[in-house]
């Protein structure tokens, strides 16, 4: 055994030195690491986008809201009664009036963005803005159509 490898050990330092480089060259193509994000910025939305949330909030308010309308049957912090959407209870409500969302025709007018971005921010309910589709259940629900309602998601409770 020691002739054989006083005979061939420049091949075995040779063979050495390549397993080492292409260990080496493994090690380091796994180290590389590539962020991906889908995540859009809020200026990939587009001017027409922040033109039209300006004038929404710069228009005047010429409408009763349930906070000054006595008659209205809205919830008691100024909005719509947002439990009554399947799927969502109290404590997403109240995630949503912290992000200004308090009325169903603000959900009714959600779009695959929109529903996206308040999607990531509802923790651990995320996914059931789809689920539940409560887009679907907040148009029926702004224009008054209690019966389409009740006859495509049932009665509430």
């Amino acid at each position: 055994m020691p002739e054989l490898i006083q005979t061939y050990w420049p091949y075995l330092l040779i063979a050495f030195a390549i397993g080492l480089a292409v260990a080496w060259f493994a090690f380091m193509a796994n180290r590389r690491t590539s962020v991906v994000s889908e995540r859009k910025d809020v200026l990939d939305e587009g001017a027409e986008r922040a033109q039209r949330n300006q004038a929404l909030i710069d228009a005047p308010g010429g409408t009763a809201t349930p906070a000054t309308d006595p008659t209205s049957q809205g919830s008691p912090t100024g909005g719509d009664e947002l439990t009554r959407i399947k799927g969502l209870g109290p404590k997403i409500a109240a995630k949503l009036g912290e992000m200004g969302v308090t009325r169903f025709e603000q959900i009714a007018a959600w779009d695959d963005a929109e529903i996206d971005r308040i999607d990531a921010r509802l923790d651990r309910f995320q996914g059931r803005i789809r689920r539940d589709n409560w887009v679907a259940q907040a148009k029926l629900l702004a224009a008054g159509d209690e019966a389409g309602f009740v006859s495509e998601f049932g009665r509430e409770g």
